[in-house]
């Protein structure tokens, strides 16, 4: 696929490379939600380290717009796609490099530097598209993913598996702990207002 898509863009021209390459930048970007990495964390077979996470991004980019929007909307559809390779696909972040080299003998990473006006406002107009899941900001402890993920937790062992897996956050970064912290009363309002819900709503009959 890497060398496919290397010919592709080098078919292209430079121009198309340096857009394939700011979307894949951007694209991963905007996929760096904890909520997120603790679901990359389930699926994954050694759960997700840092690099991990950096590796799974471009995956679920090559799995098509259609895809990785849903996953950002609610990161439990993960459960309906097919899981391979790890979920691994860092070489997608390569392909654009490898074809600008090639038609320009320049660094992408260089010139795309040098465009930060440009950049921005790609971001912004991508992100325009990205509905994400309330709380996907928030990373959570293993025995709290089955209620923000359960479909996933269901179909992979979710907090069941840590006992083979282990993977805990690192608590002593301060904003990691912070966030840990929030999310926890995030999900103690949600739940409240669910079961407030519920019983506004009367027991069917």
């Amino acid at each position: 696929m890497e060398h496919f898509l290397t010919d592709r863009l080098i078919s292209m021209g430079p121009e198309s490379a340096m857009v394939f390459h700011k979307c894949v930048y951007i694209y991963s970007r905007l996929a760096d939600q904890y909520g997120l990495w603790d679901a990359a964390s389930i699926v994954k077979e050694r759960g997700c380290s840092d690099e991990g996470f950096m590796d799974f991004q471009p995956w679920l980019i090559a799995q098509g717009k259609e895809t990785y929007m849903a996953v950002l909307k609610d990161p439990d559809t993960l459960a309906d796609v097919e899981i391979y390779g790890d979920c691994c696909f860092r070489g997608l972040s390569d392909v654009a490099y490898r074809a600008y080299e090639q038609l320009t003998g320049r660094n992408i990473y260089l010139d795309h530097v040098e465009a930060p006006k440009n950049v921005k406002d790609l971001y912004r107009s991508l992100k325009r598209e990205i509905v994400y899941k309330d709380g996907i900001q928030f990373p959570r402890e293993m025995k709290d993913l089955p209620n923000f993920l359960p479909r996933l937790c269901e179909k992979y062992g979710g907090a069941d598996g840590s006992q083979i897996h282990p993977y805990v956050w690192n608590l002593e970064m301060s904003d990691v702990n912070a966030l840990l912290i929030e999310g926890k009363t995030f999900d103690k309002q949600q739940r409240a207002q669910k079961t407030k819900s519920r019983k506004k709503g009367g027991t069917p009959r």
